[in-house]
C-alpha cells in the first residue's frame, strides 16, 4: 500500500515503519495518524511479521504534532471539534494500538524526539537511540500538554520527580542523559545505529513467536493487576504455550545443540 507521510516495508520478518516529513521534522498530522494506525493494524493481524521497528527519516525521530501543517488548519473550519482536538484523537488512537500490541516493538530514535514524538518513542518496547538523539518534553514550553499519554508514560519510565521537572521546565536531554534516566535503553554511534537496530530485531524475530508475544501479553495486563492475579494468567498462558511445536523444536535444538527454527505453532 502507498502512503503520502510514512513509508513501511518488511524484511526478513522485521517491519520498518518511518515517518517520512523530514522537512517537519517527522512532526505528526492527521493523515500520518491514520497511516501508522493501518501499519500497526496489518502488523498485529499479520504473523510472518514479528518485529516493527519505527524511525523517521532525516535529522529526526518525531517532533510531536504539527499545528501548523497549513493544509489541515484550512480543513479545521470545517470541522466542529477542530484540527487540534482531531489531530489528538489520532494520535490517541496510535497510541492505544502501539500500547496494546502484543508483538515486540522498537523505537530506532534518530535524532530529536520531543513532546508527541518523545511518547510515541515510549510506547515502544524497546529504545535505540543514536548518539545525536535529543529527547525531552517541549510542550510546556507554548503553553500545551503532555496530552498524547505523556502523562501517564513519563512517570513510568523517569520517575514522578524527573517527568515533573522535564514538562514543567521544557527540558531536552542528549542521549546519553536520557539513557540515564530510562528514557532510551542503549546508546549507539549514529553510524551503526540502524545496523545495531536491525541485529536487535532480527534477534527479536529469532525467537519462538509464541512464547514473546504471551510473555508481552503477560507484563502488560500484570502492569495493571495483582501478584496473584499475574500467577493466575501465568498457568493459563504456561497451557497455551508449554504445548506448542515450537517448545519440542527448543527442546529438540537444546539437546542436539543446534540453533532452533521457530515457527509460531
Amino acid at each position: 500500500m502507498s502512503y503520502r507521510t510514512i513509508r513501511y516495508e518488511t524484511v526478513d520478518r522485521v517491519g520498518w515503519l518511518t515517518l517520512a516529513r523530514p522537512e517537519a521534522l517527522n512532526a505528526y498530522t492527521t493523515v500520518m495518524c491514520d497511516e501508522i494506525v493501518d501499519v500497526l493494524a496489518g502488523y498485529q493481524a499479520d504473523d510472518d511479521t514479528r518485529v516493527l521497528v519505527i524511525t523517521g527519516e532525516g535529522r529526526a525521530f518525531c517532533a510531536g504534532g504539527d499545528v501548523r501543517n497549513t493544509d489541515e488548519v484550512e480543513e479545521a473550519h470545517r470541522r466542529q471539534l477542530g484540527h487540534a482536538m482531531v489531530m489528538r484523537e489520532g494520535m490517541h488512537r496510535v497510541g492505544r494500538l502501539l500500547h496494546g500490541l502484543d508483538k515486540p516493538t522498537i523505537a530506532m530514535v534518530n535524532g530529536v524526539a520531543v513532546a508527541g514524538g518523545l511518547t510515541l518513542a515510549l510506547l515502544c518496547d524497546l529504545r535505540v537511540a543514536g548518539a545525536s538523539a535529543r529527547l525531552g518534553d517541549t510542550s510546556g514550553r507554548v503553553g500545551l500538554l503532555p496530552d498524547e499519554g505523556g502523562a501517564w508514560l513519563f512517570p513510568r519510565a523517569m520517575g514522578m520527580e524527573a517527568a515533573l521537572r522535564m514538562t514543567l521546565l521544557g527540558e531536552i536531554y542528549d542521549a546519553e542523559r536520557a539513557r540515564e534516566l530510562g528514557l532510551v535503553g542503549e546508546v549507539v554511534p549514529d553510524e551503526t545505529l540502524r545496523e545495531h537496530t536491525a541485529a536487535l530485531a532480527a534477534a527479536l524475530a529469532a525467537r519462538a513467536p509464541l512464547a514473546v508475544r504471551v510473555a508481552k501479553k503477560l507484563m502488560l495486563r500484570a502492569a495493571g493487576t495483582s501478584f496473584d492475579h499475574a500467577l493466575g494468567d501465568a498457568e493459563f498462558a504456561v497451557d497455551v504455550v508449554n504445548g506448542s511445536a515450537d517448545v519440542a523444536e527448543g527442546v529438540a535444538a537444546f539437546v542436539e545443540k543446534r540453533r532452533p527454527r521457530f515457527e509460531g505453532r
